[in-house]
């Protein structure tokens, strides 16, 4: 059935994330995890030397006090903690623990696997496509 809101980019592209966010948080509810604490666990795995709560909000696109929710149930489960930064001690710097660095690789392979359900249709030349504009409306819109 076609549907007046199929012309609507702003709907589609709506729809399609949330399929996507329900697929994987689906699959990371084993984990004991949601997208957005996972996107929290990837960030702070990929910076060895730690990541500033103002810098996960900036990507991530939360206000700071979201994020801080978030690193909190992070590091009440020892996935993460909070050091002072070397450079300004300020600075309170979210890292990876040992026990996050373990469980990013297992809920990796299960949030990986639940993109597909939703992008699976996709040949890999259309994500490869798919990927290329959605950086670029993403870094203009930064």
């Amino acid at each position: 059935m076609v549907h007046p809101l199929t012309d609507d980019l702003g709907f589609l592209l709506s729809r399609a994330s949330g399929a996507v966010v329900r697929s994987t948080n689906a699959a990371l509810a084993t984990h004991g995890l949601r997208v957005r604490q996972y996107s929290v666990l990837v960030l702070a795995c990929e910076t060895p030397d730690g990541v500033t709560q103002r810098d996960l909000a900036d990507v991530l696109g939360l206000d700071p006090s979201q994020v801080v929710l978030l690193v909190d149930e992070l590091a009440g489960r020892a996935l993460v903690e909070r050091r002072p930064s070397e450079a300004d001690r300020r600075t309170r710097l979210v890292v990876a623990t040992d026990a996050g660095r373990a469980l990013r690789v297992a809920a990796e392979r299960d949030a990986t696997a639940a993109v597909e359900g939703p992008l699976g249709l996709l040949a890999e030349a259309e994500r490869d496509r798919l990927r290329d504009v959605l950086t670029r409306i993403w870094t203009a819109a930064g």
